[in-house]
């Protein structure tokens, strides 16, 4: 693709992501059937996420990759067509899909493992994607080094291809997501070189302790204190190019911290009772691309200053993403859509009222 082609996508895409899609098999314990060939993957979900706030015609302002492989069921082409999101779809039908298991336990433990080779993604994939080269935001979802790697590239691209066009362009967001086998001790410096590169770095509170090579699992709650002093080590760290980037903790039913130079917030999950939650798997991911599109709309321009704002979003994306075992309903009526029966609008305007008599704890 030409540096003008290239050039022609700007401004078109607030979010995209750089994590994989997979079709899903998720095996329950007995007597729940399996249930199979579901729409998953981080980067299914954090486009979800980010969809969720993206009616039509915006929807379009949603970037994602999905790799079709020889296997590919027709009926998943046509359910991601209906989403109405600039989704690449690349063929490559020398590979399967990538597919995963998934298998749930006492406890909710849950095993993955992958059932096809994967395929990663990388920043050739947004060049080659015209328009995704010049998203306002990006979630990566990652290694540490895998995160610099990725920020310097993708940056590096876009320079050149507005040298070569004699124009300039915003530095877009990025938001990590560090990948959990690689949350450890002996990651910790490459993560704090990763810190630096990125604006906002979101882990779930076990994550964040395994950097540290803390427990941040409380008897009934998330260890909040500790939490909090893990996270003011990574901000005198500094986080971004300029110290000013943020952190969301992640910490399923006690909500998520927001937290930056001058903002501590602790921020409850939306489902309050467990009988709402039907599946787990994605709303980590789906709350990624809530936020990523709040840090991108909450203001005149992109930025970290609406962190917990961006944070309730986030919530919100998560919030359909559990209610069910894959992906929630979307339907249309007329102009208006719904997401499992409700409009996102006024469930964000619910969960903005609860939070007005919220506690921290």
């Amino acid at each position: 693709m030409s540096a003008s082609e290239l050039a022609a996508g700007r401004g078109i895409i607030d979010f995209c992501t750089l994590g994989m899609f997979i079709i899903d098999e998720i095996e329950f314990m007995p007597p729940t059937p399996p249930a199979k060939d579901i729409v998953g993957g981080a980067g299914a979900y954090s486009a979800l996420g980010a969809r969720l706030f993206s009616p039509p015609p915006e929807s379009k302002r949603v970037g994602w990759i999905v790799d079709c492989g020889s296997d590919f069921p027709e009926e998943l082409y046509r359910y991601i067509d209906g989403w109405n999101t600039s989704c690449l779809m690349r063929q490559t039908p020398d590979r399967l899909t990538t597919r995963g298991w998934n298998g749930y336990g006492e406890n909710e433990h849950r095993a993955f493992k992958y059932m096809t080779p994967k395929l990663r993604l990388d920043h050739d994939a947004i060049t080659k994607g015209g328009r995704l080269l010049w998203s306002k935001s990006y979630h990566l979802i990652c290694s540490p080094l895998r995160c610099i790697d990725l920020v310097e590239n993708i940056l590096r691209i876009r320079q050149e291809v507005a040298d070569a066009g004699g124009f300039s362009e915003a530095r877009p967001l990025f938001i990590w997501e560090p990948v959990p086998d690689l949350c450890t001790l002996g990651e910790y410096d490459n993560c704090l070189k990763a810190l630096r590169c990125i604006d906002v770095v979101s882990p779930n509170h076990g994550e964040l302790g395994g950097f540290f090579g803390k427990d941040t699992n409380g008897n009934e709650h998330v260890e909040y204190r500790l939490i909090e002093t893990l996270c003011d080590q990574w901000l005198e760290n500094g986080i971004g190019k300029d110290g000013a980037g943020g952190i969301v903790v992640r910490c399923g039913r006690d909500g998520c911290l927001a937290t930056r130079k001058g903002l501590r917030a602790w921020l409850p999950a939306y489902h309050q009772s467990s009988e709402r939650v039907v599946d787990p798997t994605g709303g980590g991911n789906g709350f990624l691309g809530g936020l990523a599109v709040g840090l991108v709309r909450s203001g005149s321009s992109p930025g970290v200053e609406f962190l917990a704002e961006a944070a309730i979003w986030g919530s919100i994306s998560a919030s359909f993403a559990i209610e069910q075992i894959g992906m929630p309903v979307l339907h249309r009526t007329g102009e208006a859509e719904t997401w499992n029966g409700v409009l996102v609008g006024d469930r964000l305007a619910e969960f903005k009222e609860r939070l007005k008599g919220y506690i921290q704890p």
